[in-house]
């Protein structure tokens, strides 16, 4: 399971090392069943550490110095609204002015990409590997990046073949993301926003680059950028947003154009509310003949958030939102369900996709799996929580692995909510979140520019009360989001990782030692050719 493909958040973990244990043990975190089993708000306690955004760390002075770099943000962060909230944001409409006429609008979606057939597994790995921000090599060996990738991909190919063989013979996130821009497209018509929906992959077709030469064609004046994940990571949203920084900064023919990024957005109401009815639906499900024969019904059902996990150090260590936003999401969720008067029998959240032997967010989904069953859980509802359309993680990795592990561990009933792909209560408020961040591309380059004082004030005060609604990362521009999270990438630590005894077997301890042992080899094979300008293998 360790060698097949995992998106970015898990890939990172395989070449690089992890935080120490002691770091654990000092965050004071509890096992995850004393606090997360059949507690109303499993996610909070006393013990809890400071929140990321925290102003009085270092990164949290950043991101708080990175709002209030211009007026605008300073209008946002001053807001008072709730982030909690599940009340949409509203705002007087900006005046139409001559220069609407030209504005044409565009959304550009952000997603991971996946091979679409076999052969395109090993290609689809390089690329994976050969981002800094997924396979993060120490600055002196930057270098060997291109090459490792290399040796990666064709090592890790023939088993992550055999995981997309099992799910058909391919990733069908393309032909979803596809599917769910043209169901943006065609809700902003319905809210009479004329606007284009780009789609823009970050390992595999249609990649970034394709895309922003679509925008350049289109002639788009204002474009909205909408990571599809629902929570900001730097190993997520962050490796596609550097990338764009990096094409904007490139092509002139870009300068005019005005962008503005959403960088989160689970505490939308509609994202709440289509989470909430696809968990309801399963749920109910349970109190059907059959599942009443098999002793079963509603009240057993538990339901289990199984979100990715990221290395533990980006969150302990980095400051990265990921795991605060995946609990707030959850908070949300349940209060729903709640207000809704859904009777469940309580909720957990983990976290799935963990290889290699660095320290991962805990706990981990086959771990609470087995715990909830000697607990006497007989029925899940499980809830891929940071995802929004179906792929390897969902339809092999939850579908097959993890339910194996429930039905041995004794779990008699398993129903898994499905992605949200184009659920119309989703659709639509995506639709909503990127017209009402539009007033914002105005706030980001008028700010810039200095001129147009009253627009910038009516913009800046629609971005306030959005601000109001949004996550842990403000809105804002590229450079402004890259420049507080992550921006030279010295605040994303290599994962570390603590051993003790050697132990016999395929374990953590054999892993890391041959790790090492096959990157000592391939450093003294390098040695070699450079100092003698001799290949150390001739083949005839």
């Amino acid at each position: 399971r360790a060698t097949r493909h995992r998106s970015p958040a898990l890939c990172v973990a395989n070449m690089t090392t992890r935080t120490a244990r002691s770091s654990m043990a000092a965050a004071g975190r509890n096992p995850p069943h004393q606090t997360r089993v059949n507690h109303p708000h499993p996610l909070r306690g006393a013990q809890a550490r400071p929140r990321a955004s925290s102003p009085h760390s270092p990164l949290g002075q950043r991101r708080h110095d990175a709002c209030c770099s211009t007026s605008a943000r300073r209008m946002v962060a001053t807001s008072s609204s709730s982030s909690s909230s599940l009340t949409p944001p509203t705002f007087q409409q900006r005046p139409q002015t001559p220069d609407d006429a030209k504005k044409n609008v565009g959304v550009l979606l952000l997603n991971l990409g996946g091979p679409e057939t076999l052969e395109d597994v090993q290609e689809f790995l390089y690329n994976l590997f050969a981002d800094p921000d997924i396979l993060r090599l120490p600055e002196p060996l930057g270098w060997a990046q291109p090459l490792l990738a290399r040796i990666v991909s064709y090592v890790r190919a023939p088993q992550s073949q055999e995981g997309y063989r099992a799910i058909g013979g391919g990733s069908p996130i393309r032909k979803t993301t596809e599917e769910q821009a043209e169901a943006l497209q065609r809700a902003m018509d319905a809210k009479d926003v004329d606007a284009k929906v780009y789609v823009a992959m970050r390992y595999w077709n249609p990649f970034t680059e394709e895309a922003i030469e679509r925008i350049k064609r289109d002639r788009i004046t204002d474009l909205v950028v909408l990571p599809l994940y629902p929570q900001f990571s730097v190993s997520t949203s962050g490796s596609s947003l550097r990338l764009l920084e990096k094409i904007f900064r490139d092509d002139p023919a870009l300068a005019p154009l005005k962008h503005t990024v959403i960088p989160s957005w689970y505490q939308r109401p509609g994202y709440v509310r289509a989470m909430a009815n696809l968990i309801e639906r399963e749920i109910q499900a349970y109190d059907s003949e059959e599942e009443r024969k098999r002793g079963l019904g509603s009240r057993s059902a538990h339901v289990f958030f199984s979100a990715h996990g990221v290395p533990k150090s980006y969150v302990v260590e980095a400051g990265d939102p990921y795991k605060e936003e995946m609990e707030e999401t959850v908070e949300l969720i349940v209060g729903e369900l709640k207000r809704r008067g859904i009777a469940y029998n309580g909720h957990t959240l983990a976290y799935q996709s963990r290889v290699g032997p660095v320290e991962w967010l805990e706990p981990y989904t086959d771990d609470s799996i087995r715990y909830l069953a000697k607990q006497g859980v007989e029925a899940l509802v499980v809830v891929p929580i940071s995802f929004v359309s179906e792929h390897i993680e969902t339809l092999e990795e939850i579908d097959m692995e993890y339910r194996e592990v429930a039905e041995e561990s004794g779990i008699k009933g398993w129903r898994r909510v499905p992605a949200l792909g184009c659920d119309q209560v989703f659709i639509d408020d995506l639709a909503s979140a990127a017209i009402e961040a539009l007033p914002y591309v105005d706030v980001n380059k008028a700010a810039a520019a200095r001129s147009g004082q009253g627009e910038v004030e009516n913009a800046a005060a629609a971005a306030a009360v959005l601000q109001g609604q949004s996550g842990l990362v403000p809105m804002g521009s590229v450079d402004a989001l890259l420049e507080t999270y992550d921006g030279d990438r010295k605040l994303l630590p290599v994962p570390d990782i603590t051993v003790g005894e050697w132990e016999w077997g395929w374990t953590r301890s054999a892993e890391l030692w041959n790790g090492r042992l096959a990157m000592s080899a391939l450093a003294a094979i390098l040695a070699f050719e450079i100092l003698t300008g001799k290949a150390a293998f001739l083949l005839e």
